[in-house]
């Protein structure tokens, strides 16, 4: 669908502050969501561009205390042996860890991919959780419901750039003009934000959906760079220019698109001054990797630690990593970038931990979709549907797998294919909305956020507290 030149600068408008409460929050919303107090929370959204394959996120260990179909063998008989040409990961490889408590199928014992040393070691200090099978849905379905088409699928399932718009505005028909992150800090600005001069969500990472809501506009910025604009010096003739530009921003046109475009503009003036000022000076005892990832988590734990300084008690980020459409060189490729994000989303939470807010942020990760579990020619695997999601923080109830996990076979009936595209058994809108309900938003308000939450029974999965 062609996008409108008004829906391109709202869009586009990446640095406009947050405008106060949705009118979709009712005065009891209102009073419940103060209820839940005004302590400082964080939302951080890793989005992993490409599909991950969450095949090799989170293999099953259990050998014969489960049904077949929940065995590592049974895993391993169809990614099949590296040696072969194929993507299966060795037992001696996996990270062994056990659940808390026991999947439907009853197991317990999981591998974790060998580049997830740390996230491993997080999930045994209970401080990370392990989300199974989570995906773009609609309404549940079963394998027969999905052949039949007798439920509604997410349109243009295995797309790359439908089903990322879809993970980030959770508008499974394709058309979705404002993102779930963005919808979430339209509900709490007005509530938890009071008074603050700066937007409630800030992307490093670009331009994304996920970012905007129907009053919210993000501030965008490039990590390790100084807010504002560049070329002024501070000299007489610097500043006579800047002042002449900051006129003409407040010129009325008469012209209700200049009006607008110059209103923007100089709200991102205000705001990139009001962050640089704040961030003048800070720095982190924490060391962060010196890749992609590893900067932008570094430059969201430093605007965290200036939230004082913006009036900010609630406050979401967006942050990307790319790469993992891994259709060939599967093993080499996906080990390296996931050993990229162990790396960064370690040094993320040390970074919490030195500023006192370990529990009050939680970071989690999701992707475009997962990767079917036979393997492609060239040592790759194509696109899947439902992949297993990672969730981190102080108040995350970890050490535990949530949802349930697919049973590998293929043409099973966890599979939507012959290739194991597993149909996902969590929805967007659970795992969203679990992290929202966390975060302040009252329940009354959650389905105008996630608008298919009401067609699943269980809406909160119970991962943080």
């Amino acid at each position: 669908m062609a996008t409108t030149r008004r829906e391109f600068i709202r869009m586009g408008c990446c640095a406009a502050a947050g405008l106060g409460v949705s009118s979709g929050l009712s005065p009891f919303g209102l009073l419940n969501a103060l209820a839940q107090g005004s302590g400082y929370k964080a939302l951080v959204c890793v989005f992993l561009f490409g599909g991950n394959d969450g095949n090799n996120v989170l293999v099953p260990l259990d050998s014969t205390t489960v049904p077949a179909g929940f065995r590592y063998t049974d895993y391993l008989s169809i990614r099949g042996a590296q040696s072969d040409g194929g993507l299966g990961l060795t037992q001696t490889e996996l990270l062994p860890v056990t659940a808390r408590t026991a999947q439907p199928s009853g197991g317990t014992s999981f591998g974790f991919h060998p580049a997830l040393a740390q996230m491993r070691a997080l999930f045994q200090q209970n401080r990370l959780a392990a989300v199974a099978n989570v995906g773009a849905l609609v309404e549940p379905m079963t394998r027969q419901e999905y052949q039949a088409r007798s439920k509604r699928r997410p349109a243009n399932l295995f797309s790359h750039s439908d089903q990322q718009q879809q993970w980030q505005t959770g508008d499974l028909s394709g058309f979705g003009t404002t993102g779930w992150g963005g919808r979430i800090a339209d509900r709490v600005q007005g509530v938890f934000n009071a008074g603050a001069q700066f937007p409630p969500i800030t992307t490093v990472a670009g331009t994304a959906i996920y970012c905007t809501g129907d009053q919210t506009r993000p501030f965008a910025l490039v990590p390790n760079s100084t807010p504002g604009l560049q070329g002024f010096s501070g000299s007489a003739a610097s500043n006579a220019r800047l002042q002449s530009l900051q006129e003409l921003l407040t010129l009325d046109t008469g012209v209700s698109l200049i009006q607008a475009t110059s209103a923007t503009t100089g709200n991102a003036l205000q705001q990139s001054s009001t962050l640089a000022g704040a961030l003048q000076g800070v720095t982190l005892q924490t060391v962060f990797p010196a890749n992609s990832i590893g900067n932008q988590l570094s430059q969201v734990a430093k605007i965290i630690k200036v939230r004082g300084a913006l009036s900010l008690s609630r406050q979401m980020f967006f942050c990307s990593q790319g790469g993992y459409d891994t259709h060939s060189n599967q093993i080499a490729d996906q080990n390296n970038l996931l050993g990229q994000l162990d790396a960064a989303l370690k040094a993320f939470y040390d970074a919490t931990v030195e500023l006192n807010t370990n529990s009050d942020v939680t970071t989690f990760v999701v992707s475009d979709f997962g990767r079917a579990l036979k393997p492609a020619s060239g040592a790759g695997s194509d696109h899947g549907w439902a992949s297993h999601l990672l969730v981190l923080g102080g108040s995350v109830l970890g050490g535990d797998v949530y949802g349930r996990f697919p049973q590998l076979a293929l043409s099973g009936p966890d599979d939507s294919s012959s290739s194991g595209r597993w149909i996902p058994s969590v929805s967007i809108d659970q795992y969203g909305a679990t992290m929202a309900s966390w975060f302040g938003v009252p329940a009354g308000d959650l389905p105008s956020v996630f608008p298919n939450l009401p067609n699943f029974a269980t809406q909160n999965l119970g991962f943080l507290v």
